[in-house]
């Protein structure tokens, strides 16, 4: 079917052609519409229910509020987790639904359960209403609207906020995409009608009246209409407020004589704002307004931010002289960047492949037909994002390789080009017709289809994992694996049409005449690897060795690579939460925030504005509290910087310059990343630690624990723990007696107490379409402290008024600041960032110390989320997909190749490529990151291709008649190095860019890029080795071939292949079996479990006295039955414990001395044994040889004599002389053997080694006598024996210092009071005393003297030793040379003339005997005098050993 539609396409170019043209047109139309943003959108599906009730502290909130919303919305399908925030004023309900759920059905869902709920909330407490259909990237555009220099005077707080709610907010509410405009910081408006208390009580009104007076008051009516001939005339009332003087002329009642007690009488009607929760500051200059722009789901950021921009650009004309709105969080700004990027990139890594190309193919057209694939695979990849919902973003298309795009073009186009290299296509003609060239291409691509079909298909297939990946690494990887999937189907189909079509119309039909440039460096290249790959295949061992041990060394690597979820994207701007302390408010926050700001643009010029948005917005998604905010950096392009290169040295730069500022805490992050760790867990960090439990003050105390640990923990910064607990309230708890006394009743009180302290609106004030809230409270100079509350007058029925003491109790308390909870449980969090460390191994290190050093109780639990959760699960699902990809690889194989064992020969690729990735990643040093992984998987899917093309050459080459398997691999390697070479090539330099780019997301390319180069270079030159090597073992190999009925066993190759050459070979060198015996002998490691032991005693050194416990109890103090009991703990004096620490430091540094003395005795008794065994092999030898001679000439002895020609006497000569020797042989077997055994015993082996050795001499070192004995392991152990009795002199003496008691007790004396008296003991001991240990410390110094003689006496003979051991040395090798240079040459002569004249008949047997024992003699004393010259040779080095 394949070779039909190349035939079709090559035949019908027109077709193909105007094919072509349509993908092209509509690829450019779509890529219009395509929806790019800076990363995909990882927030889970939500619905957040937001609840204010200003005037309710957490507790309520989570009582009344909280509570009852997560019960009624527990049991909506597709729910995942509910997670909930109760805070002063505030309750925050977050309920998550899986991906497949729609978020506008879940919010249909939702507000059904909240009308259900609705009664059960207390009606004056606030209604709770759904957040906007926003997400964690939903907050595109954010603005300060604030007064231009030199009209600051003009336009206060309020004017600003004003300005923006009824001009600015509504004008943007209409944009296209905008879900939310939350208005943030400034003051709300507000006519405040501030009650004077005092006014009230001597005009004797209360408070209630004047609400009411105000609430009737405030009313237009309509009166229907009235006829007046033929028309009519409608009627209405104009009553409402619409200026200060109308609240001011209101009347409340009369007096006695009919006097009117105005609003004005009792109350200061003032223009005034709400009770505020949030602010934002501008740079240094004080407090302005703004707001944050959310968009809908699922919309364009692009677009929207555009929409906005030109909304607000005809906002600004309308807007009042002097008032500027400013952006200063730009998405913008963001995708910009980022796509910029991708872009360059994009555009480099493909001019990078076009030059491969060229280069490699040596062709022009060729290399441009090739990389024309790139655009049209790419528009084919945008037409499908379109259809299927991908956007494009850093993800999507920051993972496109056009090497892996290309491949198949590649293959196809190389082979068309070898098809027309061979010049008997040609005939006599210099150039091929159209026909010819048509059948020529249809002929080569359709040999080479199947080979870039299946590559297609398998890195398809290797992507499958990705799709597989769910929650929030779905999201993250996905696109990227949808769009390699588009673009690779793309490609796929232009390599079947396009290509071929192209091949035959642009590819030059002239004769080749002479190689161009491309085919001489090939040609040189190729014969290189040819040379290199013969000389490869006579040392296969050697080679599959090394790669089997890179490949374990790399698992070694991976196992200690840390791990993170993936790599933070820099945005281009700072978000830094801060904090000040609990309970602060907003003015202090304020002046804090804006002196951290000034720090910052006066110290660091990279900053453009700083914009701080302290609490809680008008919509409060991000529920913060007043003394914390978020503090937005504007910084300026990174090539502007001066004070840092990158992003955390200039975040660690600004969080150290802010510690000048007391009591405040930073921690720095990016906007986005800040916004989705909020959203996904609740928390701002990267890494969050959440403690489930009922108990608020434990969660506290454990949250503490858990804090102390993780500042212990390198890497972890920005260390936040909620606080939960220390929020300062007044409780008004009513007297429910004196209510019931007086005829009140607490709904009466609360309101009057709310009313006058937080205010209650009593309607509104228009001023044309703008409303304003008119809220009575009392004035601000009668609410100052608990006192005003206590002096509060309340309204009896009567018409008396009763001051707030009398009807409750009003105290300070410490109540609960904020809870949170989550799956109906409550929680903290103690969050942390993470910084020059991984998150996996940081996690790690935290859960080692949190499970030694905090047990919690039966209820509680510590989760870890953030990006460690992301990362654990993204590895749990890839666990299992990646293995079922490459289960289906492999069966894609066999049905390719019909063969299991070809089958396993390419799938070696895999571990081969795996090789350098890691190896990469170390070098560069990366963690593992998701980003990595998904590297690792297009990396597998490449560098099977490259097998697969090898594998299909030797196969074809097999077919064609070649038998030399041999000659099959050299000839196909040489066909298809071309074609390896380019995949590799393109596929892996086409990620250069990403892997050394710096520009705004590039750290989370940068992985992925570096696990494909380096593993793709490494593989690729492997494979041109290793492959064919196991192809010549394969195919030595008989495997059976699956049948229907037949099972087939799969090995699993990489680790067992070329190990089954031999069996063990038992010879050994010298080295070997010292290594082996310093690894085996039991000696060393019973010195190694000493040192072991030594070392960790050290640790001993504070041995405290056991401490007593005492108790008493009956008639201590007199009558009464007392009880008393207490605690003592002895201590020594300080130096006693650090002189003590230094003997048992010095003993363990004799323990290492001790370990390398025998280390040393073991090296020379290993030599011993070695040069003896091969003197006696020698010696063997020897006498076999005299052996054999006697043999011979006993033979012909014996046939002598039965002619006469020989007496008896010399046949009974030859066979004395033979059993002599046997009885030699006998002998020199059993010594043998015990050497044998005896060497068996130093190597602690199970096998019997026989050394092996080029020389029967030892190789000793002629500078060796003067090497200084002084640091032999023997004496230098003998010196620490020295350093050992100093410091234990030390130790005794430190004895003679004082001792210390310290001690507590507690005693009842019931005849005095029922307290307990306390009390503390402190003593001293004094070594009054001591002349017992003040002889055991100078006895010490004696023993002192006896180490330094017992040194000394050892060095002496050390060097006696020497002396003698290099005088016997030199003599002995005095008789070698005489031996070697003199006798042993005479003795050979004699041996070959005695045999000669024997011939002869010029001597007889007795006389050939004698002259042969001579000889044999000569060369026996040689060999012994050999033996004791390594021996002396053994002992010398032994003496001049080095410590």
């Amino acid at each position: 079917m394949l070779n039909k539609i190349i035939e079709f396409s090559v035949k019908n170019k027109l077709i193909i052609a105007l094919f072509t043209l349509g993908l092209i047109i509509l690829g450019i139309y779509e890529l219009t519409k395509l929806p790019i943003d800076a990363q995909p959108d990882i927030t889970n599906n939500q619905v957040q229910v937001i609840t204010v009730a200003p005037s309710y502290g957490a507790a309520d909130i989570e009582r009344l509020v909280t509570f009852p919303i997560e019960q009624a919305s527990s049991n909506i399908s597709g729910i995942e987790e509910i997670r909930s925030f109760s805070r002063f004023g505030l309750s925050l309900v977050t309920i998550v639904f899986d991906d497949e759920t729609d978020v506008y059905w879940a919010r249909q869902q939702v507000s059904e359960r909240l009308l259900q709920v609705k009664e059960q909330i207390p009606a004056d407490i606030g209604m709770p209403e759904l957040g906007p259909i926003s997400t964690g990237l939903g907050e595109i555009f954010q603005y300060v609207v604030r007064a231009e220099e030199g009209y600051e005077d003009q336009y206060d707080e309020t004017k600003l906020r004003t300005i923006q709610d009824w001009v600015i907010r509504r004008e943007l509410l209409g944009t296209k995409g905008v879900a939310e405009v939350s208005s943030f910081g400034g003051k709300l408006k507000q006519y405040e009608i501030a009650i004077n208390p005092q006014r009230l009580q001597a005009l004797n009104v209360n408070i209630n009246e004047v609400f009411e007076a105000l609430e009737q008051n405030n009313q237009n009516a309509g009166g229907s209409y009235i006829e007046r001939k033929e028309t009519v005339l409608f009627i209405r009332t104009e009553g409402l407020i619409g200026s200060q003087d109308d609240i001011e002329n209101i009347s409340i009642k009369s007096t006695v004589n009919d006097t009117p007690i105005r609003i004005k009488d009792v109350a200061e009607v003032k223009e005034g704002y709400a009770t505020r929760y949030g602010a934002m500051t501008y740079n240094d200059q004080g407090e302005v307004s703004g707001a944050i722009i959310m968009m809908l789901k699922g919309e364009n950021a692009n677009e929207v931010v555009q929409n906005i921009k030109e909304r607000l650009a005809i906002i600004e004309k309308t807007l009042p002289e002097g008032v500027v709105i400013e952006p200063f969080l730009d998405r913008a700004k963001m995708v910009s960047n980022t796509i910029s990027t991708v872009k360059t990139n994009l555009m480099e890594g493909a001019l990078i492949v076009v030059f491969i190309l060229v280069l490699f193919l040596g062709n022009f057209r060729a290399g441009f037909l090739v990389a024309s694939v790139i655009p049209l695979a790419m528009l084919f990849a945008v037409i499908m994002m379109n259809l299927f919902g991908v956007g494009g973003n850093l993800m999507s298309l920051g993972a496109l390789d056009f090497g892996l795009i290309v491949d198949g073009a590649v293959i196809i186009v190389e082979a068309v080009l070898h098809q027309l290299g061979f010049k008997k296509h040609f005939g006599f003609k210099n150039r091929l017709s159209q026909h010819e060239m048509d059948v020529e291409v249809s002929n080569s691509a359709s040999k080479m289809v199947n080979s870039a079909v299946f590559g297609q298909i398998i890195i398809l297939i290797v992507y499958l994992p990705i799709l597989t990946l769910e929650g929030i690494e779905g999201k993250m990887f996905k696109p990227m694996a949808q769009t390699v999937a588009f673009a690779l189907i793309g490609a796929f189909i232009l390599s079947l049409t396009y290509i071929p079509m192209m091949s035959a119309l642009v590819l030059n039909k002239n004769k080749k005449t002479k190689a161009n440039m491309s085919d001489r460096v090939m040609s040189r290249i190729e014969k290189v690897h040819q040379t290199c790959l013969i000389k490869a295949l006579k040392f296969k061992k050697v080679i599959l060795t090394t790669v089997l041990l890179l490949f374990i060394g790399a698992v070694f690597v991976l196992s200690r690579m840390g791990g993170e979820f993936i790599p933070s994207l820099e945005e281009g701007d700072f978000a830094v939460e801060m904090r000040i302390l609990p309970g602060s408010n907003i003015n202090k926050t304020k002046e804090v925030t804006t002196q951290a700001a000034k720090i910052l643009m006066e110290q660091f010029p990279e900053v453009e504005k700083v914009v701080t948005k302290i609490g809680s917005a008008e919509i409060p998604t991000e529920p913060m509290p007043m003394d914390a905010g978020d503090m937005i950096i504007v910084l300026k392009p990174k090539g502007e910087w001066t004070s840092a290169k990158t992003f955390p040295e200039l975040s660690e730069k600004m969080s150290k310059s802010l510690e000048v500022i007391p009591g405040l805490t930073t921690g720095f992050q990016f906007p986005v990343q800040m916004r989705f760790n909020e959203l996904m867990t609740g928390a701002r960090q990267d890494i969050v630690c959440k403690i489930y439990g009922e108990d608020l003050d434990n969660l506290t105390q454990y949250a503490e624990k858990l804090g102390t640990i993780i500042q212990t923990i390198d890497g972890a910064q920005d260390l936040y723990i909620e606080p939960v607990i220390g929020a300062p309230q007044i409780v008004i708890d009513y007297n429910r007696a004196a209510l019931s006394q007086h005829k009140l009743s607490i709904v009466d009180v609360n309101r009057i107490v709310n009313m006058a302290f937080a205010g209650q609106s009593a309607g509104w004030v228009y001023e044309g379409e703008r409303r304003f809230d008119m809220v009575v409270r009392l004035d601000e100079n009668q609410k100052q402290d608990v006192q005003s509350i206590r002096n509060l007058l309340i309204p009896l029925s009567n018409g008396k008024q009763l001051p707030l003491h009398q009807l409750a109790t009003i105290e300070m308390k410490s109540s609960p600041n904020q809870i949170q909870r989550e799956d109906t449980k409550r929680r903290i969090v103690v969050g942390f960032n993470v910084r020059g460390r991984d998150v996996q191994s940081i996690v790690e290190d935290l859960q080692r110390e949190v499970d030694a050093k905090i047990k919690l109780p039966t209820g509680y639990t510590i989760s870890y989320g953030g990006a460690f959760e992301n990362l654990n699960q993204a590895k749990a699902r890839l666990g299992i997909a990646v293995p079922v990809s490459l289960a289906l690889i492999f069966l894609l194989l066999y049905f390719a190749f019909r063969s299991v064992k070809h089958s396993l020969l390419i799938y070696t690729a895999i571990p081969l490529s795996a090789i350098g990735g890691v190896y990469f990643l170390a070098l560069r040093d990366m963690p593992f990151s998701i980003s990595a992984g998904v590297g690792f998987i297009a990396l597998f899917g490449v560098a099977v291709l490259n097998g697969i093309v090898l594998i299909s050459e030797f196969n074809r080459l097999q077919k064609s008649g070649l038998t030399n398997i041999t000659r099959i691999v050299v000839r196909g390697t040489r066909v298809r190095l071309r074609p390896v070479l380019m995949t590799a090539f393109v596929a892996s330099l086409g990620f250069l860019p990403m892997a050394i780019s710096t520009g705004s997301g590039a750290e989370v390319q940068r992985p992925l890029a570096t696990v494909v180069i380096g593993g793709l270079m490494l593989a690729t030159f492997l494979t041109l080795f290793v492959l064919p090597i196991l192809y010549v073992i394969f195919e030595k190999i008989q495997i059976p071939k699956w049948k229907k009925y037949k099972k087939a066993t799969v090995l699993i190759l990489f680790l067992s292949v070329g190990l089954n050459s031999t069996v063990a070979q038992n010879k050994i060198s010298l080295e070997e079996a010292t290594v082996m015996a310093l690894q085996q002998n039991k000696s060393i490691k019973n010195s190694a479990l000493w040192v072991e032991y030594q070392e960790g005693i050290k640790a001993s050194y504070l041995d405290f006295a056991q401490t007593e416990v005492s108790g008493d109890f009956g008639n201590i103090q007199g009558s009464a039955q007392d009880n008393s009991f207490g605690i003592t703990q002895r201590f020594n004096f300080p130096t006693f414990y650090t002189k003590k620490k230094k003997v048992l430091s010095e003993e363990w540094k004799a323990s290492l001395l001790g370990k390398e003395l025998t280390e040393a005795q073991i090296v020379k008794q290993v030599s011993e044994t070695f040069y003896h065994l091969l003197i006696l092999e020698e010696k063997r030898a020897r006498l076999q040889f005299i052996d054999s001679l006697y043999a011979h000439f006993l033979e012909k002895a014996d046939l002598k004599l039965e002619l006469g020609e020989e007496t008896i006497l010399e046949q009974a000569t030859i066979e004395v002389q033979r059993d002599q020797i046997a009885n030699q042989l006998l002998l020199l077997d059993n010594e043998l053997d015990f050497q044998l055994l005896e060497l068996q015993l130093s190597l602690q082996s199970e096998v019997v080694f026989m050394p092996k050795a080029s020389s029967l001499k030892v190789n000793l070192d002629a500078e060796i006598a003067n090497s200084n004995i002084e640091e032999h392991p023997d004496l230098r152990l003998s010196e620490q024996q020295i350093a050992i009795r100093e410091r234990e002199a030390q130790w005794e003496r430190s004895k003679l210092n004082p001792e210390f008691t310290l001690g507590y007790q507690s005693q009842s004396m019931k005849e005095i009071n029922d307290n307990r008296f306390d009390y503390v003991q402190v003593g001293i001991s004094l070594p009054i005393f001591n002349q017992g240990q003040r002889k055991v410390a100078k006895a010490a110094k004696t023993k002192v003297a006896i180490a330094e003689n017992e040194y000394k006496m050892k060095e002496e003979q050390f060097k006696k030793d020497l002396q003698q051991v290099h005088l016997e040395y030199l003599r002995r090798k005095e008789i070698i040379d005489k031996y070697e240079n003199k006798q042993l040459q005479k003795a050979d002569l004699i041996l070959v003339t005695a045999q000669q004249q024997l011939e002869l008949g010029n001597i007889d047997y007795l006389q050939w005997v004698q002259l042969t024992n001579q000889a044999v003699q000569i060369q026996s004393d040689y060999i012994e005098a050999l033996d004791l010259l390594n021996k002396a040779a053994i002992q010398l080095q032994y003496l001049t050993t080095k410590s």
